[in-house]
This record gives C-alpha cells, sequence and structure tokens, in this order.
C-alpha cells in the first residue's frame, strides 16, 4: 500500500462526503460545521468554497449541472457561485433542529439516498432514506447512526453503515426501482477498531471503511474478510472515495471537531484531506439525476 500525503490542507471542523467529479476532474467534499461545500483541483491545486448556511451532510454533482445538497431539513439544488440553495424534497422530522442529513450518494442510476441524524444521538430518529417521485421514502428506520453507503459493482449489492451500531449491512439491490431485501449482517466492527464512517465499493468489489476514531481506513473483500489497513496520523477519520485520471488514488477526509490543544499538536493533520496514489482501482462516483425524482410534487 503506498504512503499517505496532503492533498488539500483543510483544516475541516468535520469534513466529509468527497466524490470525484471525472467531468471537472475534481474532489468535491464538504465540511459539515463550517457549512461549507469545498472543490478541489489536485491538478492546479486551486481549492473553491461554497458557504451554503446549513450545516451540510453532503454534495453531489448533478448531471445538468450545479449541485445537490443533503442539508438539515432536505435535499437542496444549489449552483457554484450563488449563495442561494433551492429545497426540493423535505425529510421527515425537518422542523426539529436536532434532526439533519448526513451521508449520501447515488446509486448506478442516479438515484439519490441519504440518511439522517440527531445530532444528539438520541436512539430512534435516525434513518436511511431514498429519494424518488414519493418523496423522501424512509426505507431503513430507527438506526443508531445513519452513515455510508456503496454499491458492488454489478449493482446487484448495497452496502449500508450504521455507525453507532457497530454493524454493515449488505442488501439485495434492485436498481431499476431502488428496493432492497435480504438485508444482512455483512460485517460486525469490533470496538478496537473505532466506528465505521463513510465507504467506497472498489472496481474488484472490496469495501474501503473509514474507520473514525481508528486512525485508518480498512479494506474487506465482499466476504468481509480485512485485507488492507491504511494507517494516518488523524484519529477522526470520516470517508473516503476514489479518484484522479485512472481512479486508482483514494482520498479520506477527516475531522478536528471535539479536539484540544493538545490533541491538535499530536495531529497537526486533522481535518485535512489525504490521497494515497496506487491504492486500487475504484468505481466512479454518480451524478444526481434529477430525472429519478420525476412526478414528486405533481
Amino acid at each position: 500500500m503506498s504512503a499517505w500525503e496532503v492533498a488539500v490542507d483543510a483544516r475541516a471542523e468535520l469534513g466529509e462526503g468527497p466524490v470525484w467529479d471525472a467531468a471537472e476532474a475534481c474532489l468535491s467534499f464538504v465540511d459539515v460545521h463550517r457549512q461549507t461545500v469545498h472543490r478541489f483541483d489536485p491538478v492546479g491545486g486551486a481549492l473553491r468554497t461554497h458557504k451554503v448556511g446549513q450545516p451540510v451532510g453532503s454534495a453531489i454533482p448533478r448531471r445538468d449541472g450545479g449541485l445537490v445538497l443533503g442539508l438539515a431539513d432536505g435535499i437542496h439544488l444549489a449552483e457554484w457561485g450563488e449563495p442561494q440553495t433551492r429545497l426540493i424534497m423535505p425529510i421527515v422530522g425537518a422542523d426539529d433542529p436536532t434532526v439533519q442529513l448526513n451521508d449520501a450518494k447515488c446509486d448506478p442510476h442516479g438515484r439519490l439516498w441519504a440518511g439522517s441524524i440527531a445530532t444528539d444521538f438520541r436512539p430512534g430518529v435516525s434513518t436511511l432514506y431514498r429519494f424518488g417521485p414519493q418523496g423522501a421514502v424512509p426505507v431503513v428506520v430507527g438506526c443508531a447512526l445513519a452513515n455510508g453507503m456503496g454499491w458492488s459493482p454489478t449493482g446487484e449489492v448495497m452496502y449500508f453503515v450504521d455507525s453507532r451500531a457497530r454493524i454493515i449491512a449488505a442488501f439485495d439491490y434492485d436498481i431499476d426501482s431502488g428496493h432492497l431485501s435480504g438485508r444482512r449482517t455483512w460485517l460486525t466492527v469490533p470496538e478496537a477498531a473505532g466506528y465505521a464512517d463513510g465507504l467506497a465499493v472498489d472496481a474488484d468489489g472490496g469495501v474501503w471503511v473509514a474507520m473514525y476514531l481508528g486512525s485508518a481506513v480498512h479494506r474487506y473483500d465482499p466476504d468481509g474478510r480485512l485485507t488492507d489497513v491504511v494507517e494516518l496520523p488523524v484519529r477522526k477519520v470520516t470517508s473516503v472515495c476514489f479518484g484522479g485520471r485512472d481512479l486508482t488514488d483514494l482520498y479520506v477526509t477527516t475531522a478536528r471537531a471535539g479536539l484540544t490543544a493538545a490533541d491538535l499538536i499530536e495531529q497537526p493533520y486533522a481535518g485535512d484531506v489525504f490521497v494515497v496514489s496506487d491504492a486500487g482501482r475504484g468505481q466512479p462516483s454518480v451524478r444526481f439525476d434529477r430525472a429519478t425524482i420525476d412526478g414528486f410534487g405533481g
């Protein structure tokens, strides 16, 4: 496994949601607490920042341009350089200030999935939603903390992290309907490893998992066997994606929220974005397709 490098000196409070946009050859990621979306050009080194005015769990490029955002009250549309966002689909509990959207990802058809969380982590509130013509449909309810997700190379299996329950579930996935079935516990995360957070599935079906409070990214084969560990110099490792021209570079977001001054001396790169070159061969990130929600609201 190649050594890590700092790709972006982001110093994010809570860096999350990395997405490689092949069309723009750039990396997008969010800082949840600072309510910002970042876009990084690894060739030119330019970093653009977009303020959105709410805690932002995810920012995914759209096929028609701009971004789809997972904010506190639901999914919004936004354009780069414009401060306004437009709510297009609320979630259950959107009037509760302690509930907000967390991690999100699009399936191979461009259909959006996202999890909600309670910021006070009270049980029974966190939910995994599918967004479509019927609105925000609760699919997996009563989660401890809905988090990362991804799909196998064929699209027939969906993985889903419930961080505080310490499990990664796998489902049979119907790519045409977005229907889940056959839920099983694919991996139970040991306490010593930290908490599973965001994940990415590579072209061989390996599942790369950011281990929050575990200072590492773990790769598991499709049968759940640990095959690789990327150790990092920070504790709060939050999410991963593959990027670069050949999708062989592993990008890793991290966080510094809650760290003391002493912690930051020991972890000076906390909150930065790391890259591991030639880590593997990833699958392309998928842009959001607005056609997947056609019919919502009449």
